[in-house]
């Protein structure tokens, strides 16, 4: 057998996994992993970050944008715990990203010795934040255990997964096996008696309505067969937009999905909770739900269906679209009362203003294929109803997670995993400075990101909760903020500030044809709330059937 440190078997296992971009920050703990990866330096390119944090959300926007695993590594302890948030963003909306994490000297795990960086249990750590997690203790064992992360990354529901690797590991040199070819991920059979059921109950329905999630971003052609063929009508909220383009007239957002639900007589959910409707919205003894999810554990957790089918959405659907044909009934287009609904949740959410021109300027600038990266601020949150979405995976969210700051560290790994399209991530003032280190990363990696900072000079959500919800005791949500050009100029970026449409548009543009970073701050002041619509769906549900 060849003979190989910890660290050159781990790289190794690694291009054999087609890895060719890892993100992260070397330290004392993994220093042999990084001499393998100068080794091999003309395969696996290496965007060091300048936090850890930024390393984790990196990796979470290459995995979202493209649905293929991301790595990023960083050092034990401290350095894995402000990776935290991202490992926690990717686990909220299923995103296949590869931690491999550092250790401290193998024999010293657990004695509680203050070895440096040294946590308690960081093991259970990372099995918290991550669907499957090992601990790497021999050389041999390094390519074997890569290859194991990426099946159980690949297989089922798609969400982290991590490595620990000590440095005494990294460092050994031995004889090593052969680096492993990947596995091919765990199949799941599929039950024919069940995807029957459910063509013949969504082909006797009266109402149909589909629901999906992260899990049909892979198959956005076959529910849109399904659709046309039910005429029903499908609603995404964060995870699944896309997957019905938002020019379909059958494609809702939460308030004209609000009102037609409250109708329906079947709902199949596809790669979803139904975590809205469900916990919201209700459901009556009339509604008969269907669920479709490669994760079974899922599929009861909020509400039992009354129809279970646990498979992956791509393997399903060509079949239950088949049974669909088998037993679907007359139909007549729903188009003009989908057009109907939309219209009227048009003008009951014209008082969102600014944000209904800002999501119209960004729509039109970022074109067919450009991806908005959607950040925890007003222009973001009131994107969830009036932003539309074309395809998959360009509307890229931390889903329930709501990760104040990923945005952009997650938009630079969008435009690393996507040069090819354009990019706009989409922050607050307050987000943006979770990260604001990371152009210093994104100027030297020469990553042409366009990062938007709507500016209120607060977190502004909480300080509008604080006004309208707990009699204006307004604590702790006021900022005082750099001058975001001049801090965008001393980076190194081009910076603008864009207070008019015009301005906006050109900065956009500018951004779009640069090589390098691009800050755009556009002030703004307080701005009405999405919130009542969203939760009660004021919406009027169609008048024919």
């Amino acid at each position: 057998m060849p003979i190989k440190t910890g660290g050159e078997a781990t790289v190794e296992a690694l291009i054999a996994h087609g890895v060719d971009t890892l993100f992260g920050l070397p330290g004392v703990q993994n220093d042999w992993f990084y001499n393998a990866l100068f080794d091999n330096r003309d395969q696996i390119r290496v965007i060091h970050t300048r936090h850890e944090e930024g390393a984790a959300y990196m990796a979470f926007g290459a995995a979202a944008a493209t649905g293929q695993p991301a790595v990023f590594n960083v050092v034990p302890g401290p350095g894995l715990l402000n990776a935290g948030a991202g490992l926690a963003s990717a686990y909220a909306v299923n995103a296949p990203v590869f931690c491999i994490a550092g250790q401290i000297h193998s024999a010293r795990i657990g004695k509680g010795l203050g070895d440096l960086h040294e946590i308690p249990r960081q093991s259970e750590l990372l099995r918290g934040l991550t669907k499957w997690s090992d601990l790497v203790l021999h050389p041999a064992d390094a390519g074997r255990k890569v290859a194991q992360a990426f099946q159980e990354m690949r297989s089922g529901r798609p969400r982290p997964v991590a490595l620990e690797i000590p440095p005494d590991i990294l460092k050994m040199r031995t004889e090593v096996p052969d680096t492993p070819a990947p596995l091919q991920p765990h199949a799941l059979p599929l039950d024919a008696g069940a995807i029957e059921a459910a063509g013949k109950l969504l082909g006797k329905s009266q109402r149909p309505m589909i629901c999906v999630g992260s899990g049909a971003l892979g198959v956005s052609a076959e529910v849109t067969q399904l659709a046309e063929m039910l005429q029903a009508p499908v609603f995404a909220y964060r995870t699944g937009n896309g997957v019905l383009d938002s020019r379909n007239p059958l494609s809702l957002k939460s308030p004209e999905a609000h009102a037609y639900y409250r109708s329906t007589d079947c709902v199949i959910a596809i790669g979803s909770y139904m975590r809205l409707p469900l916990q919201r919205w209700g459901r009556d003894e009339n509604m008969t739900v269907i669920r479709l999810d490669v994760d079974s554990d899922a599929i009861g957790r909020i509400q039992r269906p009354d129809l279970a089918i646990v498979a992956r959405a791509e393997d399903a659907l060509p079949a239950l679209i088949d049974a669909v044909e088998r037993h679907n009934r007359k139909r007549e287009s729903r188009a003009e009362q989908m057009l109907e609904l939309r219209a009227d949740a048009a003008r009951k959410m014209a008082f969102l203003e600014p944000q209904n021109t800002y999501s119209r300027i960004l729509r039109e600038e970022l074109g067919e294929d450009g991806i908005a990266v959607m950040g925890m601020t007003q222009v973001a949150y009131a994107a969830r109803v009036n932003f539309p979405v074309y395809k998959p995976r360009t509307s890229i969210s931390s889903g329930y997670q709501g990760t104040l700051g990923f945005a952009f560290p997650t938009g630079l790994g969008v435009k690393v995993a996507r040069p090819d399209a354009p990019v706009i991530s989409i922050c607050g003032d307050g987000g943006f400075m979770y990260c604001a280190g990371e152009l210093a990363t994104a100027v030297q990696h020469g990553i042409p990101l366009v990062t938007i900072i709507f500016n209120n000079d607060a977190y502004g959500n909480v300080r509008k909760m604080q006004i309208r919800d707990y009699d204006e005791r307004v604590i702790a949500s006021d900022l005082v903020n750099p001058d975001f050009v001049k801090l965008g100029e001393a980076f190194g970026a081009n910076a603008f500030r864009a207070e008019t449409e015009r301005q906006l548009r050109e900065a956009i543009r500018y951004g779009f044809k640069s090589d390098l970073p691009t800050i755009i701050e556009a002030p703004m002041g307080d701005t009405p709330s999405f919130d009542s619509i969203y939760d009660q769906g004021r919406i009027r549900p169609p008048q024919s059937s």
